[in-house]
């Protein structure tokens, strides 16, 4: 099968494009025929030996695919060859083919496109859990998500909406990047690049939530803007650390969690993957449900062919992107 293989860890854009062994079913495993890849910053972790998972020499990146079951190990039960679904590998969704345990695979609905259904898998799971197990948001409170036009900060501005939140207040930088949140249906923006943003940024939530402030923070980013959204946060407000796109790891404020009795929380993705596969599956379900209902919709800001994997990645690792890249086995 056609594939992205690194023979060693070199810059992402570096690995070559060649020939592995299509991959064989063991028990409990199925293979999908990949139509659609989804392209996450992850993949570029891989590809210079920057995760913590280090996969044997060679191997594919990708974290996220979507396409037809080729194939079912023994004590696979619930799918049929040729049935649509999402796959979440541990690695190897940038190629033809992929293997992975039948727990990580997700009927989608038939209607779907592949290319949407890759777009809604890894960073929209991650917005999941983060605002339903850890936020526990409820319908009609206020979300505050940090880095809104980034991968998991989009996918949080979306589910936020489509799960009923009363108001979604999207923190990002520059008028291009607050329109593009607004699209995503948030329903207020404030630019994290301002002047004085330590006060600014308290301001403008407490204009627009009548000087009460956010009940849930979704942060990806880290840093400086961790401890400013902390201040804006209402009484019994949650805020969930989802990751460090800034490059730093803040320090929390504990006087702030005690005098407004505030709740700060981790997410990792892969926890739930791990220990819980019946509740990412359950995720899964909801979100394809929300798609079904109209309520939900990825924004997908290109399509390559996978021979042009590192004009995406290049997009990703520039923070340029407005929406997910998706890689496609056909060259068309």
């Amino acid at each position: 099968m056609k594939a992205v293989i690194v023979d060693a860890f070199t810059p992402f854009d570096k690995a070559r494009i060649g020939e592995l062994p299509d991959p064989v079913a063991g028990p409990g495993e199925v293979v999908v025929d990949v139509e659609a890849i989804d392209v996450n910053y992850p993949d570029i972790l891989y590809i210079e030996g920057k995760y913590q998972n280090r996969p044997a020499f060679p191997f594919s990146p990708g974290l996220g695919a979507a396409g037809r079951i080729a194939a079912l190990g023994s004590g696979v039960e619930g799918f049929s060859i040729g049935r649509k679904v999402l796959v979440l590998p541990h690695y190897g969704a940038y190629a033809e083919k992929v293997k992975a345990p039948a727990a990580c695979c997700f009927a989608m609905p038939d209607d779907m496109p592949f290319e949407e259904a890759a777009a809604l898998g890894l960073v929209y799971q991650t917005a999941y859990f983060a605002l339903t197990a850890r936020a526990m948001l409820e319908k009609g409170e206020t979300v505050l998500v940090l880095g809104a036009s980034g991968g998991i900060g989009m996918a949080a501005v979306s589910l936020a909406k489509a799960l009923g939140a009363g108001k979604v207040i999207a923190a990002t930088r520059g008028e291009e990047r607050s329109a593009f949140a607004k699209g995503l249906g948030a329903d207020v923006t404030v630019d994290s690049a301002m002047d004085n943003l330590r006060d600014g940024l308290r301001d403008a939530v407490y204009a627009a939530t009548d000087g009460r402030g956010v009940d849930v923070v979704i942060d990806p980013v880290g840093g400086a803007l961790n401890a400013v959204a902390l201040r804006a946060m209402a009484w019994q407000g949650r805020m969930v650390i989802v990751g460090f796109a800034s490059g730093e790891i803040p320090k929390i404020g504990a006087n702030y969690l005690l005098v407004k009795n505030i709740a700060v929380s981790g997410l990792q993705w892969t926890d739930y993957r791990d220990r819980q596969p019946e509740k990412m599956r359950a995720a899964q379900a909801e979100i394809f449900a929300l798609w079904g209902e109209g309520r939900l919709r990825p924004a997908i800001a290109g399509i390559f062919p996978l021979t042009r994997y590192g004009e995406a990645l290049g997009a990703i690792s520039r923070a340029g992107a407005r929406g997910k890249f998706i890689l496609t086995i056909r060259d068309n």
